[in-house]
């Protein structure tokens, strides 16, 4: 009996859509996955954020458990790879935050096509056979809105005004993250090859993630600088003084890779669940939620902003991988960054 379910439940993971489908997927992959009940979810997604998109997929799927396991990027891959050495990889469906590191893991993955695939910009995937954009993440100019109450920076050459010289810029660690990795891989490509040494010639904090920074500018221990919106705008709605500007030469987008690892034990449930994360309502949810962007091409974008207003910008994916290392130890030359 088990191995004919087993059969069961695979023949339904590859079975063509047909005229009863939802937008998540057919009654049958519904019907399994409410059979199998839970998924395992390794994410790098702050743990708010991972806590409120599983409750509105719960509301539409009301019979799927959703264990969480979130950790920092370099502590994740380790846990990913150390497991999956070992056999013992527990994740149904990992949400990874750099391109690189997972174009070196496809092995790691089952195909999984989400049946909305035609509607995300092809920039932003991974691998159009294993990994999907079920997160994205953006830059913007964030100021404290006590403090900077006149010409508030607009652009991303206003952080190169001599007046915010001296310690007061927050600015994340290039090579700390794939988010990190592409802002300033924007820079250069986009704003100008100067445009690293221009900044750097504001003295401005560097800190190792964005939290920090971001809390920093909130503080008035540092007054702006580039920060994600998937964290400046929570901090908005909690009534801290800070602001959240997008630049009109566009906005550095980072869009992770999710999938479904061979070894998953529940493949149904984690392709409902993708497939959940991945349709309209889903990434609306997301944006809704965390202020993050979505990789569909034509939006949703964070509360505040109009679509129009966004000029998305992502990186090519051979200049992601291919630029990385040698790039990163010359921005923390440039700003005498130690990781």
């Amino acid at each position: 009996m088990r191995l004919l379910l087993a059969a069961l439940l695979t023949v339904i993971t590859c079975a063509p859509a047909s005229a009863r489908d939802s937008p998540y997927g057919s009654e049958d992959l519904i019907a399994a996955a409410k059979a199998e009940g839970s998924i395992f979810l390794y994410s790098v997604n702050f743990n708010e954020t991972e806590q409120a998109w599983i409750a509105a997929f719960n509301r539409r799927f009301p019979f799927i458990s959703v264990h969480l396991t979130r950790s920092p990027g370099g502590q994740l891959i380790t846990r990913i790879r150390t497991e999956a050495a070992a056999g013992k990889l527990a994740a149904d469906v990992i949400d990874y935050s750099d391109r690189g590191h997972l174009l070196t893991m496809l092995d790691l993955y089952q195909d999984y096509r989400p049946p909305n695939a035609a509607d995300f910009d092809p920039s932003a995937v991974t691998d159009q056979q294993k990994l999907w954009p079920r997160t994205t993440t953006g830059w913007c100019i964030a100021y404290n809105s006590e403090l900077v109450t006149e010409n508030q920076p607009k652009t991303w050459n206003d952080l190169l005004d001599p007046r915010w010289k001296g310690k007061q810029i927050a600015e994340v660690g290039g090579g700390t993250g794939g988010p990190q990795w592409t802002r300033i891989l924007f820079q250069r490509q986009v704003l100008g090859a100067d445009y690293w040494s221009r900044l750097a010639a504001n003295e401005p904090q560097i800190y190792p993630s964005g939290a920090p920074a971001t809390d920093s500018i909130i503080r008035g221990e540092t007054r702006l600088g580039a920060a994600q919106t998937n964290i400046v705008i929570p901090r908005q709605r909690e009534g801290a003084p800070i602001a959240c500007e997008i630049p009109p030469e566009g906005v550095p987008l980072t869009s992770y890779g999710a999938g479904i690892p061979k070894t998953a034990t529940h493949p149904n449930a984690a392709r409902l669940f993708l497939n959940w994360s991945l349709s309209r309502e889903g990434q609306e949810s997301f944006v809704h939620e965390s202020g993050g962007f979505s990789a569909l091409k034509d939006g949703p974008v964070p509360e505040g902003f109009d679509y129009k207003s966004v000029k998305p910008w992502y990186a090519k994916m051979e200049d992601y991988i291919g630029l990385q290392a040698k790039w990163v130890d010359e921005w923390n030359h440039i700003f005498g960054y130690r990781q």
